[in-house]
């Protein structure tokens, strides 16, 4: 089994009862926290090492470290982890991509991340908001204006809708 496949059955299988696996979370969260203020607080650092040194640096066990990259693999720069298939010995790294990892902090609800005072050095106040608000904006369903039978159909054709596209319809 993966570092992965073990990871994701530790913190979303059943083999834990809901006690524990609010203890873990929790944990996670916190243990998650203090690495997200120590990249931010240098933002532009590239983090490079093996999965099992990285977990070394930040002071926290691989399978931690395991979710933390899975975690953030969407919000590096120009590349991605190979998180499926990485292994203790995995060579990995860490460079943040600021607006990605700050929309989708925003998109996982991490408030406790997003809110971090760290960020006011890394984007404007005005840029965390407009980020804040597509986030929140992509998950908005819109219907397109109703078209009735008798609106002019919206090919050009000049014809009514019930006689030309929606005749099928």
């Amino acid at each position: 089994m993966t570092l992965l496949e073990n990871w994701r059955n530790l913190a979303y299988g059943d083999g834990l009862d809901n006690k524990k696996k609010d203890q873990l979370w929790n944990g996670y969260f916190a243990i998650e926290k203090g690495i997200y203020e120590k990249l931010l607080a240098d933002p532009t650092q590239v983090v490079t090492g093996t999965v099992k040194e990285l977990a070394e640096k930040y002071g926290t066990e691989i399978l931690i470290m395991t979710g933390f990259l899975d975690g953030i693999n969407e919000s590096l720069k120009d590349y991605e982890n190979p998180i499926e298939t990485m292994e203790e010995d995995t060579e990995v790294k860490i460079e943040i991509d600021p607006e990605k990892l700050y929309y989708n902090m925003v998109a996982a609800k991490a408030d406790w991340l997003y809110n971090l005072p760290q960020w006011d050095a890394i984007l404007t106040e005005e840029r965390r908001k407009e980020l804040y608000k597509e986030q929140k904006a992509s998950g908005t369903i819109r219907k397109g204006k109703k078209i009735f039978p008798n609106d002019p159909c919206p090919c050009g054709s000049g014809k009514k809708y019930k006689k030309c596209c929606g005749k099928n319809a």
